[in-house]
């Protein structure tokens, strides 16, 4: 049985597969905001949140860890010190998903997922007030 076992293949080989979420976590972990489809974003969503607390364990182990995923070093370096200090005491949930509506090409549903807490936000958010 396939009971909740809906995501994840993304309709790609699995090398290609691979390829794609670690070259889209590194990048949301270096903009932390970016722009793709839903179905995507979900997936990457996953692996995400396990860099952030490979990030909040911080041995070498860690660190060899994600390194694996993570494909620049400085990215590395900004989740083992930035990122992990920033979610030190938030046990879980570091990205958000924002449905922006249909891409103009194919229609294909798009999301923003981005890091939560970021300090751009609340920049704008006292611009605002």
């Amino acid at each position: 049985m396939r009971h909740k076992n809906q995501r994840g293949k993304l309709n790609r080989t699995s090398a290609h597969r691979k390829a794609l979420l670690r070259n889209m976590v590194t990048s949301l972990l270096d903009h932390e905001k970016i722009e793709t489809t839903d179905a995507k974003a979900k997936v990457l969503r996953r692996l995400a949140d396990q860099m952030i607390t490979l990030g909040k364990r911080g041995t070498l182990h860690a660190r060899r860890q994600a390194l694996s995923v993570i494909r620049d070093e400085s990215v590395t370096r900004k989740v083992f010190s930035t990122l992990a200090e920033r979610y030190r005491g938030r046990p879980g949930g570091y990205t958000r998903l924002i449905k922006t509506g249909t891409r103009v090409g194919d229609a294909a549903p798009m999301s923003i997922i981005e890091l939560v807490d970021r300090p751009e936000q609340s920049a704008t958010a006292e611009q605002k007030a």
